[in-house]
């Protein structure tokens, strides 16, 4: 499990999620993994989702020696309809209901155009949109026949500044964006809230995807270089937001490192 998540947001939250059902996709790493033992420590009943099986299972095992109720977990792939919907039936059979999707799963290929592997622009668009897509399209019914819900995505502050080197990730984030206020134009009405998170520079092992050489030390280097943000601060920022009342809905969080510039 994560280090300590007892800060005075998820303190403020254990009375309004107590038993809320949240499922949590790309929950064996970095801020999936936080946010998964945040959501857990504040009440809710957790699902989660990832490739990883056996750190779903470690991660399962430690939420409950801390306490709180373990969670369930499904060995799952977002690029695959047939995952995310055996997670969510699986879900909705434990718990009955589905009350909070976070959107986390997502992969960052940066690198210049010129001469870039486009198979590693399809799996970009095939996690970071279409599967978060394909996700809240499988959870919505649920949350619209109750009346409630919230659907976080995990976005990134590439998905409002584009640098020379993240022109196709920006592009995926970009696209997060524009389905995140579109649907929460949409579903507003029946009561279900949509929010963005857009995270700065985060220690995470996010910058391991990147396949171009050169890019990967500048961005590791740069991370280096500065306070970066905790996956813990993320999970914070993600519990504030679904702990509000339902008459508040955080449209947009974007949380950056004091230490970043842009």
């Amino acid at each position: 499990m994560t280090k300590s998540t007892s800060s005075a947001a998820i303190k403020t939250a254990n009375s309004v999620l107590k038993d809320k059902v949240a499922i949590v996709t790309g929950a064996s790493s970095g801020i999936g993994e936080a946010t998964a033992a945040a959501l857990a420590c504040a009440g809710a009943k957790v699902s989660l989702m990832a490739r990883r099986e056996d750190r779903l299972s470690a991660l399962c095992e430690s939420i409950e020696k801390e306490g709180f109720e373990k969670p369930i977990y499904f060995a799952s792939d977002v690029a695959k309809p047939a995952d995310i919907e055996r997670a969510v039936k699986g879900t909705v059979e434990k718990f009955g209901r589905i009350d909070i999707l976070i959107n986390n799963a997502g992969v960052m290929y940066l690198g210049p155009v010129e001469g870039a592997n486009i198979d590693d622009w399809k799996r970009m668009f095939d996690i970071n949109v279409l599967g978060l897509m394909n996700c809240t399209h499988a959870v919505l019914p649920h949350m619209i026949k109750s009346s409630t819900g919230h659907i976080v995505n995990v976005s990134s502050v590439s998905g409002k500044v584009v640098s020379a080197r993240s022109a196709a990730y920006s592009a995926t984030k970009f696209a997060v964006g524009a389905f995140s206020e579109g649907l929460r134009q949409e579903v507003s009405s029946k009561g279900v809230r949509v929010t963005v998170i857009q995270p700065g520079a985060v220690a995470t092992e996010l910058t391991d995807h990147i396949t171009d050489a050169a890019t990967q030390k500048s961005v590791k280097n740069w991370v280096a270089g500065m306070r970066a943000l905790s996956s813990e601060d993320i999970a914070n920022a993600i519990v504030y937001a679904v702990s509000q009342p339902p008459t508040v809905n955080v449209n947009e969080i974007t949380i950056r490192p004091t230490d970043q510039t842009f």
